[in-house]
């Protein structure tokens, strides 16, 4: 086995808009250090994914993002991750997750009509002026989701009569109609067919024009085919993190090839 060395490169360049800068990130579950002085940043509108093995951190890394952690009794979180340069532990928790959405590995529509899945945030934060506009949000939502079309003569129907692939589309949809910044997807294809997987790709592709994605996949190729940004966890550590096309074709550390040609992981 290769010995973990860290490649130092620089984070996204300062010509860019850094949209999430994480600093010197530490994260334990009581005596277990699961996350070790990660250094990061997340370029605004572009699609970063977060490789590596089962085990290695990813998910408690995007969880950090939106302090879902927060939820975690025995986590505890040590370094400093910025939204457009605010320290996200001095805001509003349900401020930040509106700013911040997650679409998690399973699809988790509410027992709902499917109009009601969206409709539901958007009348908790109040964000429509009558029943006219509450529709026209949803509908919106729907189809910057790409789901309209399939579901626009039904929004009645039970959200979980769905099927799996719609579910999480829905769940997409129930995420940006809440109008946030960054959309973190937690393997959002793992429980997909293949065929569900390519609409989600190449929705994620279409989102990141209005939002900053991050996403964590076990699916290697997936990371190539849609991501800008990759980064490499192993072990709490971040071995390697930049432009994919670079990390894929011309890895700069040998734990990375390794991973990525199949001799570990």
């Amino acid at each position: 086995m290769v010995d973990i060395v860290t490649s130092h490169h620089s984070p996204v360049t300062s010509k860019k808009e850094v949209k999430i800068s994480i600093r010197n990130l530490n994260i334990w579950y009581q005596d277990m250090q699961v996350i070790k002085n990660v250094n990061l940043d997340v370029e605004k509108n572009k699609v970063t994914a977060i490789i590596g093995p089962s085990g290695c951190g990813k998910s408690t890394l995007i969880k950090s993002i939106n302090r879902m952690l927060d939820m975690i009794p025995e986590a505890e979180v040590g370094g400093t991750i910025l939204l457009d340069g605010q320290n996200i532990y001095d805001m509003d928790e349900t401020f930040l997750r509106k700013r911040i959405g997650m679409v998690f590995q399973m699809p988790n529509p509410f027992p709902k009509s499917i109009f009601e899945n969206i409709a539901y945030g958007l009348k908790i934060h109040k964000m429509f002026k009558s029943k006219q506009d509450l529709y026209f949000k949803v509908e919106k939502a729907l189809k910057q989701a790409a789901l309209w079309d399939e579901v626009k003569d039904k929004l009645d129907k039970f959200a979980l009569d769905l099927s799996g692939g719609q579910q999480q589309r829905l769940c997409i949809a129930r995420c940006i109609a809440l109008e946030p910044e960054v959309v973190l997807f937690d393997e959002p294809c793992s429980a997909l067919d293949p065929v569900a997987t390519v609409k989600i790709e190449e929705l994620i592709e279409d989102l990141k024009k209005n939002y900053t994605i991050v996403i964590v996949t076990h699916n290697m190729q997936q990371a190539a085919r849609i991501s800008d940004y990759t980064a490499f966890l192993y072990l709490g550590n971040l071995v390697e993190f930049g432009p994919t096309q670079k990390i894929f074709t011309t890895p700069q550390n040998k734990m990375t090839e390794h991973y990525l040609t199949g001799k570990f992981g």
